[in-house]
């Protein structure tokens, strides 16, 4: 019973929406123009942070089901290098929402041992990783948020 519930509370974090604004509500109501702007004082913009967010999200669950899986570079490769056209914009967004599914459905598994050191780690397990995607995850919409308030985008 105690692991249903806490695999429960697992997928609750990770949708978000409890403690913070879900993904869906963050990325939603942006027209195209505002998608690239970076605000005065801040190194990045609401596309940039998206970006990362799907790049980091997609790493930590390929690391937790693929010992084959290789991390981009630092920080090269966690943070987007093409400009913030419709067609990346679409294709990040529905990728990140595959990629949170993905991990909600492995943490959902009663055949994932979340406790378990990932075999090709250095210590992680399951949880750790879940709770890492909630955590970034979560840090990173607060940003949205903020850059949709400086930018006037936000209600």
């Amino acid at each position: 019973m105690q692991e249903r519930q806490l695999r429960q509370h697992l997928g609750e974090l990770l949708s978000g929406g409890n403690a913070h604004l879900d993904w869906k509500s963050a990325f939603t109501g942006i027209p195209p123009k505002l998608r690239g702007v970076r605000p005065s004082g801040l190194p990045y913009s609401i596309w940039e942070l998206l970006e990362h967010m799907r790049i980091a999200q997609w790493d930590i669950l390929e690391f937790s089901r693929n010992p084959k899986h290789v991390s981009p570079d630092w920080p090269a490769g966690y943070w987007p290098k093409t400009p913030p056209n419709a067609a990346a914009w679409n294709k990040s967004l529905k990728f990140f929402a595959r990629d949170l599914v993905a991990m909600k459905k492995l943490v959902a598994n009663p055949r994932t041992d979340l406790f378990a050191r990932i075999p090709h780690g250095s210590g992680q397990s399951i949880l750790r990783e879940a709770l890492l995607v909630a955590d970034h995850n979560a840090y990173h919409l607060g940003q949205v948020l903020t850059v949709r308030r400086l930018i006037g985008n936000w209600k």
